[in-house]
């Protein structure tokens, strides 16, 4: 997927004059790519356009103005997004009480390898993910995920996790967008 180059931002006061116009536009092209996977579990497929909108916030929000801070923002974003033939995404596991959460979090710790992509012949593609982001016997509540799908598009999400069984078809704008991501890479 295109990354998102220094020359594609702005200034944060210049990005911060137009925030409105750029957030709802953002809003919409992440409503598309984001799936719900049962109660828990939201999967938020990335893009550039969705990459510029988080380091925008993240300039602004830090009010960064050295080239050494973006350029950290802008390696660190970018690889979430997926190379040829992947689709990068982040999961968000939701549960709402800190007690269940935690005890939830240390409960799944195969979620990540219990993940999937399921693609039109059946086939299931399983994420790559980031080790780092579980820890003392617990998971992160956020994971950046890759599924390298060779660039076909799947049509549905699912967990195997024996407690949270799930799977989630892809509706017909959500693959839209997935196979336009793959094809802008």
């Amino acid at each position: 997927m295109k990354t998102v180059r220094r020359q594609d931002l702005v200034d944060y006061v210049t990005y911060q004059e137009a925030r409105e116009s750029e957030r709802s536009r953002a809003m919409v092209v992440k409503d598309l790519r984001r799936i719900h996977v049962g109660p828990h579990l939201t999967f938020l497929f990335e893009n550039t356009d969705t990459m510029r909108y988080q380091i925008q916030e993240m300039m602004l929000a830090e009010r960064m103005v050295r080239e050494a801070e973006i350029s950290h923002e802008l390696e660190t974003y970018n690889e979430v997004l997926g190379g040829p033939g992947e689709l990068g995404a982040t999961l968000l596991i939701e549960i709402e009480s800190p007690a269940e959460r935690d005890e939830k979090l240390r409960r799944w710790l195969d979620l990540p390898q219990r993940i999937y992509a399921k693609l039109e012949d059946g086939s299931l593609v399983r994420p790559t993910f980031d080790p780092r982001q579980v820890s003392d016997g617990r998971l992160s509540s956020v994971h950046y995920l890759k599924f390298d799908t060779g660039g076909r598009v799947p049509v549905s999400l699912g967990c195997d996790l024996p407690e949270i069984a799930v799977e989630t078809p892809l509706s017909p704008e959500q693959h839209q967008a997935l196979a336009e991501d793959l094809a802008s890479q």
